[in-house]
């Protein structure tokens, strides 16, 4: 992509910015860096960048003398921008503009991470040279400029708002729930931003989406790539702990692989069939698996104590995420830890997968009265004003062979940092829950 002497405005300067801006600039660019955040909250290296800067807001940027836009995947919609006739593009556009290896894309509203990382352990495995990032956390253009065999990228639907040329070989989606009702005006203007993965991709693509899942073929659709399905049915079927490819009846092995809960292993067939497309064999799909560490705070198994099972699934941030973790245990009951700034969307069916599978359950935070409103009278519901007590109720409630689960189906910055320090303090107060004798 050449943009000698061109003039670009890149807006956002976190760390996505910051990697856009630079990838700019070696391709010859002018850039303009925009941020409405003040410059000790933005990266110190900002003023090494040798960049003209715009911070505080952007009362002062000209975007009418843009040749291109760049926005930084958390920057919501600007008015300012209307008057822009520059395209404007996301930053993992420009990422993908600047790579020549195909790309592998992961979307969905949940389980994006652990699936993105499960292709990239198996690809490695196979000797492939791979970068992983965009939504993951590595910015998108940190891929730019290297010798790569596959690009993995974990996208979200911020990401593909502004993607109109990005062309995955291979483009996964694993559900569509709801999500981002306070940045989206409907449902299907969010499916909407989540199917851009598809509209580009060709014959001799693949589109890998779950099986008996309308919304995600819908969007699938918007292709000419061909279907690869996963799940009961599908292509590519979980049969206990392992996945079995229905075309030629290959088994890959899940044993010994460090997965809970139904809804990750159905992850993994997804993996398989996103893998399955680059040509990789069992072995190197085994040897990734056997090799795959769970992310942190997503159905990671913090401690076995009194009986019972507790699990960090602290990144369930949406209704979606909680039902399927709940759903996906292999305990036939567990004690839920939800609640935290309300994303306004129903939790009806959190309710209903309660009444499948709940035991209790505890709720904290600002969503606290509308999921206890929507549990009603189907379980024992408890509140909680810390997550220390949430956990001490939460284990007198359980009964030995049953799961406490933090899946909180809510965003942490009600009473957290983050959820990575939501799901550290659930992991803490379990530790110091100490000996049997704590139950008393």
């Amino acid at each position: 992509m050449d943009l000698s002497n061109k003039r670009v405005i890149v807006v956002g300067l976190g760390k996505s910015g910051v990697a856009a801006a630079r990838l700019c600039l070696r391709r010859g660019a002018r850039v303009l860096g925009t941020d409405a955040a003040p410059a000790e909250k933005l990266p110190r290296e900002l003023g090494q960048l040798g960049v003209e800067l715009c911070l505080g807001g952007h009362a002062g940027v000209d975007f009418a003398r843009a040749d291109l836009i760049v926005l930084s995947p958390g920057v919501p919609p600007l008015p300012q921008l209307a008057h822009a006739t520059a395209p404007v593009i996301g930053e993992m556009e420009l990422a993908a503009r600047c790579v020549t290896a195909p790309i592998l894309a992961v979307g969905g509203t949940n389980g994006k991470s652990t699936t993105t990382t499960l292709c990239a352990d198996m690809l490695r495995a196979g000797g492939q040279r791979i970068f992983a990032g965009a939504n993951l956390g590595t910015p998108a253009c940190e891929a730019a400029d290297q010798p790569l065999d596959v690009v993995v990228f974990e996208v979200s639907s911020f990401q593909l708002e502004h993607a109109p040329s990005f062309h995955p070989k291979v483009s996964v989606l694993l559900n569509i729930s709801e999500d981002h009702l306070d940045r989206y005006a409907s449902f299907d203007e969010y499916a909407t931003a989540k199917g851009n993965a598809f509209v580009n991709q060709i014959e001799g693509d693949v589109a890998v989406v779950p099986q008996g899942d309308p919304a995600c073929e819908q969007q699938a659709r918007r292709g000419r790539a061909k279907l690869a399905s996963f799940g009961q049915g599908g292509d590519y079927v979980v049969h206990g702990r392992s996945v079995v490819e229905r075309a030629s009846g290959e088994v890959f092995s899940l044993e010994g692989v460090d997965l809970h809960g139904r809804h990750n292993l159905e992850n993994a067939a997804a993996a398989i069939a996103a893998v399955r497309a680059f040509g990789l064999g069992r072995s190197a799909i085994e040897a990734g698996l056997r090799g795959f560490h769970p992310l942190h705070h997503r159905m990671a198994l913090v401690r076995e104590a009194f009986g019972v099972r507790f699990y960090d699934d602290s990144k369930g941030t949406n209704v979606g995420a909680a039902v399927t973790a709940l759903r996906g245990l292999e305990e036939e009951r567990a004690v839920l830890i939800a609640g935290g700034r309300d994303k306004l969307g129903s939790y009806q069916p959190l309710a209903e997968a309660l009444a499948e599978k709940g035991r209790a359950v505890v709720v904290i935070g600002e969503a606290a009265e509308r999921i206890a409103q929507a549990v009603g009278e189907r379980l024992p519901v408890a509140r909680a004003g810390s997550m220390e007590e949430a956990v001490r109720v939460a284990l007198g409630l359980a009964k030995p062979g049953d799961a406490v689960l933090l899946s909180p189906a809510c965003s942490s910055y009600d009473m957290f940092r983050d959820y990575v320090d939501r799901g550290n303090r659930f992991a803490a107060a379990v530790s110091d829950l100490g000996g049997e004798e704590a139950r008393a």
